[in-house]
């Protein structure tokens, strides 16, 4: 249990840490395309994050309803961000080629 709560929080920081990282690079370039790319990449990162926080609120911590909801809201708005990325993603790509 302690192995998988060590994993998943290595992960979140990794997921937080890429999301820093496409934010950065979105907001320093200068063409479009590019900058939407990496917005997409951004939000599928930040996705990703979302859904592991929400994993570890749902699984690993005591029984309440506070909980509950607010990782089923961390989920949705997580795969929302994995799926507008996803989608922006392969525009911006497609624009680059």
């Amino acid at each position: 249990m302690h192995a998988i709560q060590l994993t998943l929080f290595i992960l979140i920081c990794l997921f937080l840490a890429l999301t820093l990282f496409y934010s950065i690079r979105s907001r320093r370039e200068p063409d479009a395309a590019k900058r939407g790319l990496y917005t997409a990449r951004m939000n599928i990162c930040m996705g990703l994050m979302l859904v592991l926080i929400a994993v570890t609120q749902i699984f690993f911590f005591s029984e309440s309803s506070f909980r509950r909801i607010f990782g089923t809201v961390l989920v949705l708005i997580g795969v929302f961000n994995v799926f507008v990325g996803i989608r922006n993603h392969g525009h911006f790509d497609r624009l680059l080629r």
